[in-house]
């Protein structure tokens, strides 16, 4: 799976972190796809799942080149780097388009998904009875979370742990959005807003040389609540790559069939002509996320009317289907320099 990467090879790899760190926030998009569709989604899953034992004991040995290597280290360092700085930048201008034009950044993600069922289901030639059998069953379990209602918020620490486990599953299984579980879970604004807040906070005090937070029992809590969720994030990514590795290694054309279905079944979530309902609290005031949006809670959706927008909207769709056709010829390139 490793090979010699140049520069430019490295530097897409970081763009590429970038678009699955911003695809992993946007409830109903998941950074899977932009992986599977970009051409690095069996060498992520590969990587991730050289996190074992034996990594462990290399670890301990104090072999850390040996260790680096044999994790693939370096990919997975600079796919991490982009996925972190899209967390602090790209992510934010993602909130802030969302906010101001909603319609037409729905529909970029909407053509995006119809482009990236189309590479998927391309060159897959293995249709048969099991297999059509595995696409409706992905088919009914997108519909089905997709128009799910979202549960109340918990923050028992082994139920956050659940969440991140779970939050981490759109990196690895394309189709499903993370984002969009942890709405339906009802910790999403808990999760992703509340405790990176006060983690934001905290860091801020600790600058300013101010520790008094520590003696605040709600900031404690919520730091707590972002160790636990982020320990379970990286047990689910290290978890879920096992298993798909598995999966994908005996049942590669069933797991294919069930992950279009999937997609497709995902698109009722990323439907761009929704009325979106939003998180509120007891006062009935809307929650703001960190940039001043407001967080998503499910949606309404129908069937738009033939207006100029709707027209631009679909010009948008057409927008997302090219970027996916544009990554996939860039991924064949890719493929055949290091074949």
């Amino acid at each position: 799976m490793q090979s010699t990467r140049t520069f430019k090879d490295k530097i897409f790899l970081i763009l590429k972190g970038l678009g699955m760190g911003a695809a992993n926030k946007v409830p109903g998009v998941s950074g899977g796809v932009v992986a599977f569709v970009a051409g690095f989604y069996e060498e992520f899953i590969y990587s991730l799942q050289k996190i074992n034992g034996k990594a462990f004991k290399l670890l301990i040995n104090k072999r850390y080149r040996s260790f680096f290597q044999y994790i693939n280290g370096r990919f997975l360092l600079l796919l991490f780097t982009g996925m972190i700085i899209s967390y602090f930048s790209v992510s934010k201008i993602l909130d802030y388009l969302i906010v101001r034009y909603e319609l037409y950044v729905w529909s970029v993600f909407f053509g995006m998904i119809i482009g990236s069922i189309y590479y998927i289901s391309k060159d897959f030639k293995s249709w048969n009875t099991k297999t059509y059998i595995a696409l409706a069953l992905g088919i009914s379990l997108g519909l089905g979370i997709s128009f799910l209602d979202p549960a109340k918020e918990n923050d028992n620490l082994w139920f956050v742990f659940f969440c991140g486990m779970i939050s981490v599953s759109g990196m690895t299984l394309p189709g499903l959005s993370g984002s969009f579980i942890l709405i339906l879970l009802g910790n999403y604004v808990l999760l992703l807003v509340d405790s990176v807040n006060a983690l934001y906070d905290s860091i801020s005090s600790v600058f300013q040389g101010d520790f008094s937070f520590l003696n605040d029992p709600n900031r404690v809590r919520m730091l707590k609540v972002l160790a636990v969720f982020t320990l379970g994030s990286v047990a689910g990514l290290v978890t879920f790559s096992h298993v798909l590795n598995y999966i994908l290694k005996h049942y590669k054309n069933i797991t294919i069939s069930t992950i279009i279905g999937f997609i497709i079944g995902s698109l009722g979530v990323v439907w761009p002509w929704k009325e979106t309902l939003y998180k509120t609290n007891a006062q009935n005031a809307f929650i703001l996320d960190s940039t001043g949006g407001k967080i998503v809670e499910n949606y309404i959706r129908y069937i738009p009317e033939l207006t100029p927008e709707t027209y631009t909207a679909i010009g948008f769709v057409f927008l997302g289907i090219l970027i996916v056709l544009g990554l996939e010829l860039y991924g064949q390139k890719t493929r055949k320099i290091h074949g």
